[in-house]
């Protein structure tokens, strides 16, 4: 069965949600101690998050900022691989995409709301 044809039994919709996105990545996870090991999980994090930054570097350095489509679509693979390891962890941790980007999103509009997205400290 090919990635097109799972994704489209879970979802049957064009559009992924994160959850699902969560599971699918998850069963490509090839790791020691899958279920028990989220620090592996934190260092591919850390490693993919740092090959974004060398790319975006690069653009930096080599073509004075401007983001060619080329380079664009290289950053958006590494993306991809952080994404895999943010669902990877959580799924690590017990925790639900879909409840991550949901908190996230209500801490945001909280912040707003009360004119506290600039500044300093997680509980603003």
């Amino acid at each position: 069965m090919t990635y097109s044809e799972i994704y489209h039994s879970v979802k049957g919709a064009k559009k992924m949600i994160f959850n699902d996105y969560q599971k699918l990545a998850f069963t490509t996870a090839q790791y020691p101690n899958i279920g028990e090991n989220p620090i592996y999980c934190i260092l591919g994090l850390c490693g993919e998050t740092g090959e974004v930054a060398e790319k975006i570097k690069k653009v930096i350095r080599d073509n004075n900022g401007k983001f060619t489509q080329e380079k664009i679509i290289e950053i958006e693979k590494e993306l991809g691989d952080v994404l895999w390891y943010i669902a990877a962890l959580a799924t690590e941790l017990n925790l639900s995409l879909d409840d991550i980007a949901s908190k996230n999103l209500e801490k945001l509009f909280s912040r707003k709301k009360r004119n506290k997205i600039k500044g300093n400290g997680d509980n603003r």
